[in-house]
Order: C-alpha cells, then structure tokens, then sequence
C-alpha cells in the first residue's frame, strides 16, 4: 500500500468519535515534526486542537481539517466494521473515510513529498487541525483562530479538506458557504380543557396563520456566489399527549441558511416585523452557527487548486457554496481565500461511509500540485 493509504487506515482505526480525538493528531504531529514543522496542541476545554507551522515568512498556506467524527450509527448495518478501514474492491470503508481523515492523510503525503523536492519553497505552511467540528465547535478552530490573531499569525491562504466532489474527484471546490441563523420560536396561549375553548387560547391556532405567513416570505433572490436564502423548520412540539388537552405553548424551530444579501440582524428584523400583525404572545431564541463568506473565482488559492485539478485530471472543477457549514466560517472572516476540497461527499455521515483509494492517490497528487503552484510558481 501507498504511504497515503497507510497514514488513512491508522487514523480511520481510531475511533475518535467528537470531540475525542485519542491520539490522532499526536500521530500527526508526529510525522510533521521531521519535516520541520513546530507543532504546538492548543487544547481548550475536551477539545484537542493542532496548530503546526514551518517557516516563518509569508506567505502562510495551511491545510485545515478535522480528526473527530459522527457516531457509527447501527454497527450491525455496516458492510464492514467502521473503524477498520477495510479496502474492498478498490473502496475504503470506515466512519471518517470521507469526512474527513482521509484528506488529512492527503495532505500529509503531499506536503512531504513538495518539502522533500522543493526544500527552498516560498513562504509557510500550515496544519490546522481540531477534534470539536462535528460538534458545538466552540472549543476547536474558533479557539486556535483567536490565538493566532492575538499573536499576529495570519494565515493567507487555506484549504479545508471537506468532502467537496459530488460526482466524480474533483468536479467541485467550494468557495464559500451560507451563513446559518438558528430560531426556537415559542408562541404562549392558555392551557384549558377541549371542550372549553372559551376558557382557553389555543397557541396552535394562532401558530399556523403567522407560520404560513414566515414561510411564504421571498427573503432574497440570491447572487452570483450564493442561492436564495432558505428558511426551514426543522421542529414543531405542543401538546401533553393528551387527546382533551388545548396545549400553553407551541415550540417551532427553524433555520437560516442565508447568503450575503443578509445580516443575522436583517432577518431577525424581518421575522418581527412579519409576527407583528398576528398578535400574539411569542419569544425567540437566536443561535448564529455562522456568517457567510466567499472567496473571489479570480484569487491566487482558487486559480491554484483549480490549474492543479486540471493539471492532474484534465477538467476544471465548478465553483459552488451550496452545503452545509464548515471550520472555513471561523478562518475567512481573519482575510483569509478560504476554499473547501476534497473527496467524493455521497457517503459522508451514512453507514458504509467510504471513499475511493484511487481518489486519495489522485487527491495527494492534486494537493502537491496546488502547493507548487501556489508556493513556487505564483508566490
């Protein structure tokens, strides 16, 4: 097996389920410091983070990931055992293939070999690695972020290893995610007996018309980075279970994924105004995940991955910010070109999750070539 392979199988047999990481990025740590690399764990809280750095000049390309992962899920459903790492016919199974160990091992091979061929090379490199992304994400990237800006340690460029292909390697980067505003809208009435509506306020009731309405509202139409911005409810909870029982309170939880056209500010905003005509009793928790952010088609990171996707397999990936949040909403905000990429993302959080072992040969490549590209010919 290839270096790359065999650095994946050792993280991907750890079982470092959020936020443990059991030992992962020691393993890291300690392939990075022969190659010069000051490794400094940056731990907050339950959260082991990594920041490693070699050099000392700009500029500072890092490599951004994460060691911890979701929960397996049913073990008697998986093909093979999930932190086995089992190869069969040319895929790797095991929670993390995808998202996101296996790109760490791409980097790692990569940088290796681009410091091994090119020992003089312009600027930084840097790993930033947390064990606290799949989960709150207070303690992880956020915090190693913080200690650097406190320092004055700014990173120029970073790729984000996230699973970033949809159908084949490769056709894919992204350049910028949505923000994410979550809500826990709770509407008060008056709990009272079925039967005796008059003696009670059925929050329910009151609920649906301003809900239609919430739902119905066109928050944007988009922009040339980013879809329209989306509002979904994701939860609606009232009632004792009883059959004869008018509920005190309906519970509705809902979500932003919002582009640039909005502020956290304007669209909280824009649901007061829209419940203001209903007359009714509510509160409203906010919880911001994330703030959106892009990096430009015409910057030197982007026009890097992309020249070293088509230098290694012959086509040019689509830019897209669709997806999820990721660690990339804590590092763009410092100045950063941020940029996800990775494997295929078909599998990521699913029993059976895996990814193609061919793929991680070509991703190192890709990674390597990016490296020349960035830090050799356009540096």
């Amino acid at each position: 097996m290839s270096a790359t392979i065999d650095l994946a199988q050792a993280l991907l047999q750890i079982d470092s389920v959020t936020p443990d990481d059991k030992g992962c990025q020691d393993l890291i740590a300690d392939f990075l410091k022969p190659l010069g690399f000051n490794c400094e764990p940056m731990p907050f809280g339950d959260v082991s983070n990594l920041w490693a750095r070699k050099g000392d000049t700009g500029p500072l390309f890092v490599f951004a990931g994460h060691t911890d992962v979701v929960p397996t899920g049913p073990l008697g459903k998986w093909k093979h055992p999930p932190f086995s790492a089992e190869i069969d016919q040319g895929m790797m199974y095991a929670r993390g293939a995808a998202d996101m160990k296996s790109s760490i091992a791409c980097f790692m091979v990569a940088t290796e070999r681009f410091i091994k061929n090119y020992p003089q090379h312009n600027g930084s490199i840097g790993f930033l690695i947390t064990s606290d992304e799949e989960g709150p994400a207070i303690d992880g990237t956020v915090k190693v972020i913080e200690t650097l800006e406190a320092r004055n340690e700014k990173i120029d460029y970073c790729l984000v290893g996230e699973p970033s292909s949809d159908i084949k390697l490769g056709d894919s980067i992204k350049n910028g995610r949505r923000g994410s505003l979550n809500a826990k809208l709770t509407i008060k009435g008056i709990q009272g007996h079925i039967a005796y509506p008059q003696l009670a306020d059925n929050p329910v009731h009151k609920a649906l018309p301003a809900l239609a309405a919430l739902i119905g509202i066109e928050w944007d139409q988009g922009n040339d980075y980013f879809p329209p911005t989306s509002l979904q409810i994701s939860n609606v909870q009232s009632g004792t279970g009883a059959t004869n029982v008018i509920p005190g309170e309906i519970e509705v939880m809902f979500n932003f994924r919002f582009s640039t056209e909005h502020t956290p500010e304007s669209l909280k905003q824009g649901v007061i105004d829209c419940l203001a005509p209903f007359n009714i009793d509510y509160q409203i928790d906010w919880n911001l995940s994330g703030l959106p952010f892009v990096t430009p088609a015409e910057g030197e990171l982007i026009q890097a991955t992309s020249d070293a996707i088509h230098q290694v397999l012959n086509y040019h990936p689509n830019l897209s910010t669709g997806g999820g949040t990721s660690d990339g909403r804590f590092i763009a905000p410092t100045g950063a070109q941020v940029i996800e990429f990775g494997p295929l993302n078909d599998t990521i959080h699913k029993v059976n999750e895996c990814v193609s072992v061919k793929d991680l040969e070509l991703l190192t490549d890709i990674y390597y070539q990016m490296m020349i590209n960035l830090l050799i010919q356009k540096a």
